[in-house]
């Protein structure tokens, strides 16, 4: 174990990933965020991308994720994938979806959100920039996985998971932890008058505080902080919301980047289980 941040880097089995401290204290939740070593991928992918239709072989996609899982601890058979697409939607599932998006083909075509309360069920979700957020019901022992670009970031939906979660499980937003994966951070994310727009525009987090004004329409990003702010607004306290703390840019030789690398690169995921 070594501290990255907020974060610890683990390594079973040859394969490495991150974990939030404050998660792995329950016995009855598996998480983790995968980096890219550890798997069997070469050149551009090498070696553990979990990422379909870039490039890489599928069988060779498979094997990664037979090794992720091996080295993690989640159960192969129990995966459950998303079908990312930057906007909102989210899915309850269960065992009977059990290999959609990964040994399945995926059934919708938007899927931005996962939650459970099924025991062996593993929610997946995919990055190399985006922001990861995890979501636990400690006391209905419900979980929830969601993907945040700066689009879900906006749209707030972080606060839309806490209100799947309470519709769905009965969960009660002061109950829940949230934790905030690895993403590119505002030391690295620039973006332009358009976006800076869009933040401007939410409601009740001063988001004006989260960007820094650089030159020409250009302006420095904190992804993390307004998706903290969006969440607690929803009713998560602030001290059941943790921040990894971990940029992809600045951990290349951990982490894929889509800002570094473009689209010939790997990905990560982030996965979630009740075991």
């Amino acid at each position: 174990m070594k501290p990255i941040h907020q974060m610890h880097l683990m390594e079973n089995q040859g394969v490495s990933y991150l974990v939030f401290p404050e998660l792995s204290k329950f016995p009855w939740l598996n998480h983790a965020f995968s980096t890219r070593l550890g798997g069997v991928s070469q050149g551009e992918f090498s070696s553990m991308n979990l990422n379909f239709n870039r490039g890489d072989p599928d069988e060779t996609v498979l094997e990664n994720y037979r090794r992720f899982c091996r080295g993690a601890g989640f159960d192969y058979d129990g995966l459950v994938a998303s079908a990312q697409d930057h906007h909102t939607e989210i899915r309850r599932v269960t065992a009977k979806e059990a290999g959609i998006g990964i040994w399945k083909p995926r059934d919708r075509k938007s899927v931005d959100g996962l939650i459970t309360n099924e025991p062996g069920v593993t929610l997946v979700t995919y990055y190399a920039d985006c922001v990861p957020l995890y979501f636990v019901d400690t006391e209905k022992k419900a979980i929830g996985l969601a993907h945040a670009g700066w689009r879900g970031t906006v749209a707030e939906m972080g606060a839309k998971m806490v209100e799947a979660m309470r519709k769905e499980f009965g969960s009660d937003p002061s109950q829940l932890l949230v934790a905030i994966g690895p993403s590119i951070g505002s030391c690295c994310y620039e973006v332009d008058l358009p976006v800076y727009e869009q933040v401007m525009a939410l409601e009740g987090i001063d988001p004006a505080s989260c960007l820094q004004e650089l030159d020409k329409g250009k302006y420095m990003l904190d992804l993390w902080e307004v998706n903290r702010r969006v969440i607690h607004r929803a009713g998560v306290p602030e001290p059941q919301i943790f921040v990894g703390g971990v940029c992809t840019k600045c951990h290349l030789e951990l982490l894929f980047s889509h800002r570094v690398m473009g689209a010939k690169r790997g990905g990560m995921a982030a996965m979630m289980a009740i075991r």
